[in-house]
């Protein structure tokens, strides 16, 4: 494979290559690539957000995964539209592979089925200003939440209304992010995320872990630990899904077109282990 993404990660992916997910991805094509580059700035806040997102389309389901700048270039809609889905999976650059694995578990069991079938809870995100839209979406990643007055809550992969959200539960958020320095209110933010996971009673993290190396170390330490650990993804929703039960407590899985990206109602899905761990 084309470099390592994590343990876990590769190992699911060399599981779809072996067709212990669905069909096997040779059989299947990636019609489309996307790449998207975008900026957003909520009312009221200081923060600018820039963010880049690669997109796969399989069939009528979308994988995606964001990335930092610099990672890729739109050129990878021009080399990799139409490619069959193993060969992204092993060779494409890291978040590609994201995004193809995301969109290959996506296809084999779509989270509006899953929804269908009592897995998941859909949520409906309001039409509306992009305010409006944010803090439902938090608030309803925040209601994933199981903890007591005071609880610590890690938060790796800050965004200013989850950490509102958070609050509004009774607990302390302990902001982690490698590219913000403060919150909206003044909380300093650490790029120290060992120092949240042993501090934290609960953490909460975005999909984006699944990308950038860091999602083993955080499932590893939240088992050892036994706290909780839920997953908020736009990135990788359909691959976050497979670690319920097995390190992820509970995942908002927010399928494309993601939030930002609509002004009319759309729909996230959340899940919650069986066994609650």
């Amino acid at each position: 494979m084309s470099g390592s993404l994590s343990h876990a990660v590769d190992g699911l992916i060399a599981a779809a290559l072996a067709g212990e997910h669905g069909p096997l991805p040779a059989e299947l094509i990636a019609t489309s690539v996307f790449w998207i580059h975008h900026g957003t700035r909520l009312a009221g806040g200081d923060t600018t957000y820039l963010n880049q997102y690669v997109l796969v389309r399989v069939g009528g389901t979308f994988g995606g995964c964001a990335f930092e700048a610099g990672e890729l270039t739109p050129t990878i809609c021009h080399d990799h539209s139409g490619t069959p889905l193993d060969v992204l999976l092993r060779d494409a650059p890291r978040p590609l592979r994201i995004a193809a694995l995301d969109a290959y578990l996506a296809h084999t069991r779509p989270h509006r089925v899953a929804a269908e079938e009592g897995d998941a809870e859909p949520v409906g995100l309001p039409s509306g200003a992009p305010e409006t839209r944010a803090r439902a979406r938090d608030a309803a990643i925040a209601g994933l939440l199981d903890i007591e007055e005071g609880a610590r809550v890690g938060l790796i992969g800050v965004v200013n209304p989850l950490v509102a959200a958070i609050r509004e539960r009774g607990g302390e958020p302990l902001p982690c992010d490698f590219n913000l320095k403060a919150t909206q209110w003044g909380d300093p933010v650490t790029d120290d995320m060992h120092e949240v996971l042993d501090r934290a009673d609960a953490v909460v993290a975005t999909g984006m872990t699944l990308s950038n190396g860091s999602f083993d170390t955080i499932l590893e330490r939240c088992r050892h630990r036994g706290i909780p650990l839920i997953v908020y993804a736009q990135s990788g929703s359909a691959v976050a899904r497979a670690f319920l039960g097995s390190g992820v407590t509970a995942l908002s899985a927010e399928p494309f077109p993601f939030s930002q990206f609509s002004a009319e109602e759309t729909v996230l899905y959340r899940y919650r282990a069986a066994d609650g761990v």
